[in-house]
């Protein structure tokens, strides 16, 4: 009988905030077999995504990067050779040292974010920022418009339990398609209706995976969810179901909001989301119906100039019916707030200057190309750092991008696991391990367990870890701070216990830590994280707690309750289409667009139209077809669709840049324009013009 293969323990590093507990089968001290998800962790509940449960596939990938290289061709030509670590880091450190003498430590930006999740590899690169004083990064591109429209509500990032979505009487799936993006969501919402005969409700732009498996399908305009949490609430006020015992003890001002609400009438938000009147009424009616009502809100609605009202707008809606208060009820965004971290030591907070200039990583395209709005009076960045980030794909602006990477006075460094878009506009590439490779500590987004992902395979080449290179990097650098003399474990060890979650024994030994609040905490039922305890119907969004200080927009202008906020990038004459760039379900941003099963599975790029939009433009399905507004064009081929609104267009995923006719990518034509009130990346805020491509 053949040995039972071992199995090692691990958690999913990829931004997807199911942070997925892993169990992986070690082939050999090089090779993993089948991942796959950890029966005993509750969240996970042994399901994990496909991509990922074939990830031996990527981790073994041909066309990883294995040793470290110089370019020898023009930039952006891809042309490099290989040299030895030594020489590599040598040449970095000079460049930064040349940037610092010429200009200030300010020339010189660490460009990071979220290619993995892990505390220690991730983070660890503000070590050096905060070491050297070099330009800091406002993390805009993914989270403050959520967080800032949850949090202008409930206060805190924190709500009921994820897992309670089984015990839910209706789930309401609001702007995520998890079946593509956050698989255990489904998991849980599933066994609700399996177990409760719970309705499974999605509100989307598109008819995507979920929303084909949802019991009530609300198919709205982009941007317009503010309209339908508005008339929602109309009707639950008008019909009775307002729980005014709640309100009275858990919200500011409910008399206000609901005289503020008179006109917001289903008819008044069918004209604005392209949803029937008689659809918004039978789903207020339902909610209004259902005290265990449990809205899972995501991402995706959050990606417009509005999106920080909208999200408030739909965390207020459990709190007009009471939701808040039974178990399977309430809203969820994120975990964030519940780990009470001391990365002290992760990042060199404790030699952090809050003199030095921070950079909207949204706007690499502007700050690159010398745009004063950014960088006013301070230097240009003549030195890139680059871990876990492809803007030159991923950012918007994409021209403005390209034209900035172009620059002959900017070095490049990219550390990173494969020639990325980004990568081949480098001076210098360096080869990094994957995260079976190396040992990092992650905390879920989207549940609430910590979970150490310990190193199980050595990895192939010369590749080596994130902090093992800034640790490398800060020895030529004159960079000190006791974490660089640290080893990953040993730091993963002292932030443990300097948060107070024991230390790394313990938690390698249990492989997570179940850091959910009680029932009364996560429901908000001692009140809500303000100091009267109230949920706000009025925030003032001036003062939203989250980790981005400054107020990049226009604050102002925010209405003072909810409501549609009319800010976004409409459709007009010249640009006739909204553009909504969704992610895939084989891709995850621009991980895994390397693996052949993922890139067979997801096919070329493809613009998803309704069928009479088609026929009005005289392009049939199939057809090349040219993209554009002020910020480019892209070409890609069409294909018909009827799950969305007319003169809204999808694509979905991130595809390589090469993937389009001519190589400019999808992000292109997106925005990096700055919303209220803190800035965020618009993704799915564009408008549009399409026309058949010339042949």
């Amino acid at each position: 009988m053949d040995a039972p293969i071992p199995i090692g323990h691990s958690a999913c590093p990829h931004d997807c905030p199911s942070t997925c507990a892993l169990d992986v089968e070690l082939l050999d001290a090089k090779r993993i077999g089948r991942v796959r998800g950890a029966k005993d962790n509750s969240y996970t509940a042994g399901v994990i995504c496909a991509k990922v449960a074939r990830y031996g596939e990527r981790i073994h990938h041909p066309d990883r990067v294995l040793t470290p290289l110089r370019r020898v061709g023009e930039k952006g030509s891809g042309n490099f050779e290989p040299i030895s670590w030594d020489d590599a880091l040598d040449i970095t450190a000079e460049a930064f040292l040349n940037a610092e003498d010429s200009y200030g430590p300010e020339a010189v930006w660490p460009y990071y974010f979220a290619g993995t999740m892990g505390l220690l590899m991730r983070d660890g690169i503000n070590r050096l920022r905060h070491a050297k004083k070099y330009s800091g990064i406002l993390n805009t591109i993914c989270t403050p418009l959520a967080q800032s429209g949850f949090v202008a509500g409930a206060g805190k990032l924190m709500g009921p339990d994820p897992r309670e979505l089984a015990k839910s009487d209706l789930v309401v799936i609001w702007g995520t398609n998890p079946v593509a993006t956050q698989v255990n969501v489904m998991t849980h919402a599933t066994r609700a209706r399996k177990e409760r005969g719970a309705k499974i409700a999605v509100v989307d732009v598109y008819r995507n995976a979920t929303m084909e498996q949802a019991d009530i399908a609300l198919l709205i305009r982009p941007g317009s969810d503010g309209a339908l949490a508005c008339a929602i609430m109309h009707v639950l006020f008008r019909d009775g179901h307002a729980n005014r015992e709640y309100l009275g003890k858990f919200a500011d001002c409910p008399d206000s909001f609901e005289s503020h609400l008179n006109d917001k009438t289903p008819e008044w938000a069918a004209a604005i989301t392209g949803l029937p009147a008689g659809e918004i009424e039978a789903f207020a009616k339902l909610i209004g119906q259902t005290p265990k009502s449990y809205f899972r809100c995501g991402y995706g609605f959050t990606r417009s100039r509005n999106g920080a009202v909208n999200m408030h707008a739909v965390t207020c809606i459990p709190t007009v019916t009471g939701a808040w208060a039974h178990e399977g009820g309430g809203a969820f965004f994120n975990s964030g707030g519940i780990y009470h971290w001391d990365k002290t030591m992760i990042e060199g907070l404790d030699v952090a200057d809050p003199a030095v200039r921070n950079l909207d990583q949204s706007r690499i395209g502007p700050v690159l190309t010398g745009d004063a709005f950014d960088i006013g009076d301070g230097p240009p960045v003549t030195g890139l750092f680059i871990q876990n980030m492809n803007p030159v794909t991923v950012a918007p602006e994409q021209r403005k991008v390209k034209q900035g990477f172009a620059r002959e006075d900017l070095f490049t460094c990219v550390h990173e696991q494969f020639m990325t878009e980004t990568a081949k506009w480098a001076d210098i590439v360096l080869p990094a391990t994957m995260f079976l490779e190396h040992d990092d500590l992650y905390q879920g987004g989207g549940h609430q367990h910590i979970l150490l992902g310990p190193k199980l395979v050595e990895a192939p080449g010369e590749c080596r870890s994130n902090h093992d290179v800034i640790c490398a990097l800060s020895k030529r650098l004159g960079a000190a701070h006791p974490g660089f003399a640290m080893s990953a474990r040993e730091l993963i060890d002292w932030t443990l216990q300097a948060s107070g979650w024991g230390d790394l024994a313990n938690l390698e030994a249990n492989k997570w830590i179940d850091c959910q609040p009680d029932f009364e905490t996560a429901h908000y039922l001692n009140g809500f994280a303000w100091p009267d305890g109230k949920f706000r119907f009025r925030p003032d969004w001036d003062t939203i707690p989250i980790h981005i200080a400054l107020p990049l927009g226009p604050v102002g202008d925010m209405p003072p309750m909810p409501d549609h906020w009319a800010v976004t990038e409409e459709a007009d004459a010249a640009h006739p289409f909204r553009l909504v760039t969704a992610p895939a379900r084989n891709y995850l941003n621009t991980t895994f667009t390397e693996t052949p099963t993922s890139q067979k599975r997801e096919g070329a790029p493809k613009a998803m139209i309704h069928p009479d939009d088609l026929a009005t433009l005289a392009i049939a399905e199939g057809d090349k077809i040219a993209m554009g507004n002020g910020r480019g064009q892209i070409g890609l081929a069409a294909t018909a669709f009827d799950g969305v609104r007319r003169g809204v267009v999808i694509v979905e995923a991130i595809p390589a840049n090469n993937k389009f006719e001519r190589g400019d990518g999808l992000n292109t034509l997106t925005g990096a324009d700055q919303p209220a009130p803190r800035g965020g990346a618009v993704f799915h805020d564009t408008h549009v013009w399409i026309r058949k491509a010339s042949p």
